[in-house]
């Protein structure tokens, strides 16, 4: 790493103010930059061979976490901050010592063209699609789930939480880094599209006509969407969508959470296709 000579003790700082304004959607896009807070998330981030544009770490923590990740720190730019602006910087609550500064990641990216985009897709790969959903912790969870559960690709409304808040990031637990994140302007149109490639697409509903889960029987190539926190799932997806699902669940108790039910849909998945 090529560490800078002096020691940042200034929290006006421009690179400070930098770091510190990517927790807002309007930074990260206008720098096309977001961070990472932790050492989890910083040795996940080089283990998937992502270069920082810059790495930030809090002077008495600096020796201990380059002693902890060791060798797997990439040859990039690095500054050390003192203990009271690095504090003020971090978005943890008992922060760690490390923030990375990273570019926006190619494996994230927009559905211009829905023709081409589903060409993009193998066969066999598997996609879950979600709607609205809002809360950058379910969706870093569903990220996180789809990796750990088979799925090679995510595909977003563009009203879903920002893939790069902090918060998502942080509760993807590095995921993030290696899967395929497509967001798409009209969604329905991309179900739309991924039946005439072949595919079938499930819709997560609680509604009279929906099937149990357990009844379902899965084939390589089909697919789940799943719908906003409070709402579910628009009316314009429900149309386009070859059937709907529902989790079963105990008499009595509320709807499950976004993040969990993907979850739950996913492992079904794996669990009959392996």
């Amino acid at each position: 790493m090529k560490f800078r000579d002096e020691i940042i003790t200034s929290k006006s700082n421009p690179t400070v103010m930098r770091v510190r304004s990517l927790t807002e959607k309007k930074y990260r896009d206008e720098y096309g930059l977001f961070r990472t807070d932790g050492v989890k998330l910083a040795a996940e981030l080089f283990s998937h061979g992502i270069v920082p544009e810059l790495v930030l770490f809090k002077e008495s923590s600096k020796e201990k976490i380059l002693s902890r990740i060791g060798e797997k720190f990439p040859d990039c730019d690095a500054v050390v901050l003192s203990d009271a602006v690095f504090d003020r910087v971090s978005e943890e609550k008992s922060p760690e010592g490390i923030i990375c500064e990273v570019k926006h990641l190619d494996n994230h990216g927009k559905i211009a063209t829905i023709n081409k985009a589903t060409l993009f897709f193998h066969v066999n790969e598997r996609i879950i699609l979600l709607e609205s959903v809002r809360d950058p912790g379910n969706l870093g969870t569903v990220i996180r789930s789809a990796a750990a559960l088979g799925a090679n690709s995510i595909i977003i409304s563009s009203d879903c939480a920002d893939i790069y808040n902090p918060k998502t990031v942080r509760a993807s637990m590095g995921a993030i880094f290696g899967i395929n994140v497509l967001t798409t302007e009209d969604l329905a149109l991309t179900v739309t599209e991924l039946r005439k490639a072949g595919r079938k697409v499930f819709a997560a509903a609680l509604d009279r006509q929906a099937m149990a889960l357990d009844r379902v029987r899965l084939e390589e190539g089909d697919c789940f969407v799943v719908g906003n926190e409070g709402h579910g799932l628009s009316q314009a997806v429900l149309d386009v969508c070859d059937a709907k699902v529902f989790i079963p669940i105990s008499v009595g108790a509320e709807s499950l959470n976004a993040a969990i039910a993907a979850s739950i849909l996913l492992w079904e998945q794996k669990r009959q296709l392996g």
